[in-house]
């Protein structure tokens, strides 16, 4: 068995499983429910809540199989079995086991850090591991969750007492949940663009309800902290609320810079992704013996892990890599 890059993403040789397949594929595994993920898939493996944002994105998904977490299941030979990631609710990696045993684990999008709206990442123990590498450069180095969100909050504050409107950018799925829960708790009041408000809605149908929000309708209320999608912000959307004050939760806060790429005024290192350390840290915790990273800093989380002790390498143009 052989995991081959394709340009429609990541397959299994010798099976008819792709793993997150970026155009329509006889079969995917789908780990998670973002664009970049997903597609009209003949057939799907994934979370329910992984299908319920598919379907709000796409439309009705064609032949979804709907996979509990730790609940093995067959395909021919093979036995498949999906593990919570921690990136967004119902995000899963997929360990796939072969009948002499030896297991191979695809982690998708990773996230280690405890979290309100998604489920605690579980480390998937295996022989050869293939993981993602977004934020795999020793340079991103993320605060604690715990302390960034003081940071958001004493921010939000300072602007509501100034008599500001503050803008939060955020993604509409993932990321805008986790940090809307984590505020409402701290007893803001929110508001959210429709795209992230209805996702919110999503959330709650899933079990997951988030307090204190309402649908944007053009009017941010005195007192209220304002969630829009960094791709509307640069226009004249946010115009009518002045005067106002616009941070960025991302990840890509580490980097200079991080606020003006998403012409926002300050940026906040949160992220829905494991950092460095947390990456060479459930690397060792699989016990892995083979490693592939993808996507991202892949090359430069390789070579750590090669500098580290650890068999990896990366996962770059179209080729294959043998995994037993």
């Amino acid at each position: 068995m052989s995991v081959e890059l394709r340009r429609n993403g990541l397959h299994l040789t010798g099976t008819p499983l792709s793993l997150d397949a970026k155009r329509k594929s006889p079969l995917s595994f789908v780990s998670h429910g973002h664009s970049d993920h997903i597609a009209r898939h003949e057939s799907t493996i994934a979370t329910a809540a992984t299908l319920r944002f598919m379907s709000h994105r796409l439309g009705p998904v064609a032949a979804p199989l709907s996979v509990p977490f730790r609940r093995p299941f067959e395909l021919g030979p093979l036995l498949l079995e999906l593990l919570p990631a921690g990136h967004i609710l119902g995000s899963a990696q997929l360990r796939v086991t072969r009948a002499d045993g030896k297991r191979i684990v695809y982690t998708g999008d990773l996230n280690t850090a405890p979290s309100l709206t998604a489920e605690a990442t579980e480390v998937a123990t295996c022989d050869t591991l293939v993981i993602e590498s977004t934020f795999g450069h020793p340079r991103y180095r993320f605060p604690p969750r715990p302390e960034v969100l003081g940071q958001v909050e004493t921010w939000l504050r300072a602007q509501l007492n100034r008599g500001v409107t503050p803008v939060l950018l955020g993604y509409p799925l993932g990321k805008s949940q986790e940090a809307m829960k984590q505020l409402a708790g701290r007893g803001f009041m929110l508001v959210a663009h429709p795209s992230i408000f209805e996702v919110a809605e999503l959330y709650a149908e899933l079990g997951v309800p988030i307090e204190n929000l309402r649908r944007y309708d053009g009017r941010v209320e005195p007192g209220e902290v304002l969630f829009f999608p960094p791709h509307l912000a640069r226009g004249g959307a946010l115009a009518p609320h002045w005067p106002r004050a616009t941070a960025v939760l991302t990840g890509w806060a580490m980097d200079p810079g991080g606020a003006r790429r998403y012409g926002a005024d300050v940026a906040f290192p949160l992220s829905d992704h494991a950092d460095f350390p947390s990456l060479m840290r459930y690397v060792k915790d699989t016990g892995a013996r083979d490693v592939i990273t993808c996507h991202g800093f892949a090359e430069e989380l390789a070579q750590a892990l090669r500098d580290a002790g650890t068999d990896a390498r990366p996962l770059g143009k179209p080729q294959q890599m043998t995994l037993f």
